[in-house]
């Protein structure tokens, strides 16, 4: 077995143990008991769930060692933005754990593709645009809370239809998904990349308000101006 797929197959134990902890996490909800004690028990629950996502996040990032705390970062931007935008806690949470573990696919996609110096070939880019789908095929089954899958489906498509797998407009793409789209892409300019170094946040930004209601959803993009422009808000560090 070679390291790639040991660490397909550790993705793979990974996943079972968040199925378990999610089973685990309704049963105590449907338990009977002291409301207190049974919220404190979920949080706790909760709380090991997305420590389970952010190991699946660490094993994602060693296949794109450049990018490491990608994820946290972008998880961390994206529920920014869903608290700017007074979403519910709920969904909130539902917009941590897409976007902590939105690569997951790329676990499935040859690493020299994902840390190639130089430009992909038209059948490297499909390959790697694949990630996408693949990323929901591996976590459709398992039964999260929150519209994960999906989420992780749709960070890649653009309201005017460009992006990908599918070519969705806004319409159709939940509001979770055009938020870790914005989120993606300000964290993906502004951090180093296998062809090119970091830019400025400020570049970002100005693609951002360039594309403002044509790739990316105008509400969206305005509460995210609002964190950097008004709040000072920073990515997250390493």
């Amino acid at each position: 077995m070679n390291d790639e797929d040991k660490a397909q197959q550790e993705l793979i134990n990974t996943l079972e143990k968040m199925r378990l902890q999610l089973d685990e996490t309704k049963k105590s909800e449907l338990g009977i008991g002291h409301a207190q004690y049974a919220t404190r028990t979920s949080e706790i629950r909760y709380r090991r769930l997305f420590e389970i996502a952010e190991t699946i996040a660490e094993m994602i990032d060693k296949k794109e060692p450049y990018k490491a705390g990608h994820h946290l970062r972008v998880a961390d931007l994206a529920c920014a933005i869903g608290k700017e935008m007074n979403l519910a806690d709920d969904q909130i949470n539902g917009i941590r754990m897409g976007s902590i573990i939105h690569d997951i696919g790329k676990m499935f996609v040859p690493s020299e593709f994902l840390i190639k110096p130089t430009k992909l070939t038209e059948t490297e880019s499909e390959l790697v645009r694949a990630h996408a789908r693949s990323g929901h095929d591996i976590l459709k089954d398992i039964d999260f809370p929150w519209p994960v899958a999906r989420i992780v489906l749709e960070h890649h498509e653009r309201i005017n239809g460009s992006g990908y797998p599918s070519g969705l407009t806004g319409g159709n793409l939940l509001m979770e998904s055009k938020i870790l789209a914005v989120a993606d892409v300000v964290e993906a300019i502004a951090s180093p990349r296998a062809y090119r170094p970091a830019r400025s946040i400020h570049v970002s930004l100005y693609d951002l308000r360039g594309n403002r209601g044509t790739l990316y959803d105008p509400e969206v993009v305005d509460n995210c101006l609002r964190l950097f422009d008004d709040q000072c808000y920073k990515l997250m560090e390493d």
